[in-house]
């Protein structure tokens, strides 16, 4: 388990690690009435929000043609999310700057390194949130008829885009407010099936444990490959880990916490479903945790109850990534591997990176109602799956070389070992990651991940130009 407060075995001894400053470079010393530092609860929020989207509405029903068999890709992968949160926390131990996965990139492999993380990770987040927007139209349109218009659709998803960014403008103290509150609003009802689906389970719903046919590992294989993007969001705190009180012990905590709880509503809601709603019919279900609500207590009211849910959770999950598509690319402005503008604050809030994020979200979202297709759309979610796993890789990666790296006359040698087992086997999570994202969405991923290479030659040019004297000398 994770253990917070001690030194990393390849860090330097206790007495010679710099003091962490107060504030991260661009924020001010005091954080002001409409900037608030998280604590323990919100960042523990904001990865739980982050990670617990909307697709656990839908998760049920599109493992359940694998049988209960699926329960153990499940389990497999919430070994691997909490092996990347444990990197995480003591990646944020080591350094507790705002940026995540780019700080440490940057700090063990040098600029490009951190570049390349802190641009895929951009990519992941606002076609991420347009993707989000898109999804939760489906979920409002239960309650207010939007979608019998395309123009109509796209607005509410607009506006359900620019709330959340109005929040961000707002300042962290309202931003973390709201993450707050939808996450306790959205837990509500999922904990309503999670346990108390357990009370009506009745084992003859299950059906067959290997339903596919086939081989059990391909089975489990299969299952997971649907199941791996429910766990991206690991590294919010992290990446926000300015904005965090007392960051190298909040943000190991709140991490493992967060990924912890989402990975047990997770399992426990997919559990109760399955004991609840009959396979046959779970297999067919559009709506499982409608279905489930309707088979514990009756009625109808199961599909309004689960899409107000579905709602509140993607508006909360809105808000978190929002905030998270801006961090990083301040971290990285600061370091002049960003446009300058994106390393502007106000109130706690990198507020260029929140409308350049919003904007471009926007114009994804129009593009998608205006071509009257959904292929293109899916294909650059599913390329967020690939760009999200880049900097992970990276991360852990630096967990690695700093484990081997260190001085071997001060390492815990059980702990060096244990550490070593964990960033390893979040390694192996990373890159199942990346094959879960399927070839095609590798190939438009690593398009998207090129592109940016243009973009660092320009911003290593200008910093190489500030550094070398007029006269060349």
């Amino acid at each position: 388990m994770h253990v917070t407060g001690t030194v990393p075995p390849s860090a330097p001894a206790p007495q010679e690690i710099p003091a962490a400053p107060a504030h991260p470079a661009g924020t001010t010393g005091a954080p002001g009435r409409h900037a608030r530092r998280f604590g323990l609860p919100v960042a523990t929020a904001l990865v739980m929000g982050n990670i617990i989207g909307g697709g656990i509405f839908l998760l049920p029903a599109s493992v359940a043609p694998y049988g209960t068999i699926s329960l153990l890709a499940f389990g497999v992968l919430t070994v691997g999310a909490i092996a990347l949160a444990l990197v995480f926390g003591r990646l944020a131990e080591r350094d507790p700057r705002t940026g995540g996965p780019y700080v440490y990139a940057r700090e063990a492999f040098g600029d490009f390194a951190g570049f390349l993380a802190a641009w895929a990770y951009w990519i992941t987040t606002w076609v991420s949130n347009a993707a989000l927007a898109v999804a939760a139209v489906g979920y409002l349109d239960v309650l207010i008829p939007v979608n019998d218009h395309r123009w109509t659709a796209c607005l509410a998803a607009l506006v359900l885009q620019w709330l959340p960014a109005l929040a961000n403008f707002a300042g962290t103290r309202y931003v973390g407010a709201v993450q707050l509150v939808s996450t306790v609003l959205k837990f509500a009802p999922l904990l309503l099936v999670a346990v108390g689906g357990l009370f009506f389970f009745d084992p003859d719903n299950l059906g067959p444990f290997h339903a596919a046919g086939g081989s059990a590992i391909g089975a489990v294989s299969a299952s997971a490959a649907i199941l791996l993007f429910s766990y991206l969001g690991v590294e919010s705190a992290a990446v926000s880990a300015g904005e965090v009180e007392n960051p190298r012990r909040t943000v190991g905590r709140a991490t493992v916490i967060g990924t912890t709880g989402a990975a047990l509503v997770y399992l426990l809601g997919t559990l109760s479903v399955f004991g609840t709603v009959a396979h046959d019919r779970l297999v067919d279900s559009t709506a499982p945790f409608s279905d489930a609500v309707d088979a514990m207590f009756g009625g109808a009211w199961g599909g309004w109850a689960v899409a107000l849910a579905a709602l509140v959770s993607m508006t909360g999950c809105l808000n978190g990534w929002t905030l998270l598509s801006a961090q990083t690319p301040y971290a990285a402005a600061k370091d002049g591997l960003f446009p300058a503008a994106f390393a502007r604050r106000r109130r706690g809030v990198p507020t260029v990176g929140v409308g350049v994020t919003v904007v471009l979200a926007s114009l994804l979202t129009v593009y998608n109602y205006t071509s009257g297709t959904a292929k293109v759309f899916e294909v650059l979610v599913l390329v967020t799956t690939f760009t999200a796993t880049v900097p992970y890789l990276l991360a852990t990666a630096a967990q690695l070389f700093h484990l081997a790296s260190g001085r071997r006359d001060r390492v815990d040698r059980a702990r060096l070992v244990r550490d070593a087992v964990i960033a390893s086997i979040a390694v192996g999570f990373s890159l199942w990651l990346v094959a879960g994202a399927g070839h095609v969405a590798v190939y438009q991923g690593v398009l998207f991940l090129f592109a940016g290479v243009p973009v660092y030659a320009v911003m290593a040019a200008r910093r190489q130009r500030t550094k070398v004297p007029a006269d060349g000398r």
